[in-house]
């Protein structure tokens, strides 16, 4: 929970100083509801797979963009660019 509100204060931060901002995650939730942009890495030697425009049609803090129905179509569609073996 803290870390939904610490995302929600240096979204706020970033917008209100017209900033642009890198974060690095592992966490597609997260850079899903904080990003304009996703980049999705290879493994080693990683390089650019891919990247995707993040836009959804209300776009609020954090939290609430968590809620939208595009985030649960981003997640699955960049979750199958992760190589990830389940």
């Amino acid at each position: 929970m803290t870390r939904v509100m610490l995302a929600d204060d240096v979204y706020k931060m970033v917008k209100d100083l017209g900033k642009t901002a890198i974060m690095v995650t592992h966490d597609l939730s997260e850079a899903l509801s904080v990003g304009d942009k996703v980049v999705v890495l290879t493994k080693r030697p990683c390089v650019v797979k891919k990247i995707y425009d993040i836009n959804y049609k209300n776009r609020s803090t954090p939290f609430n963009n968590r809620k939208e129905k595009e985030f649960n179509y981003y997640y699955e569609k960049i979750w199958r660019d992760l190589d990830v073996k389940l």
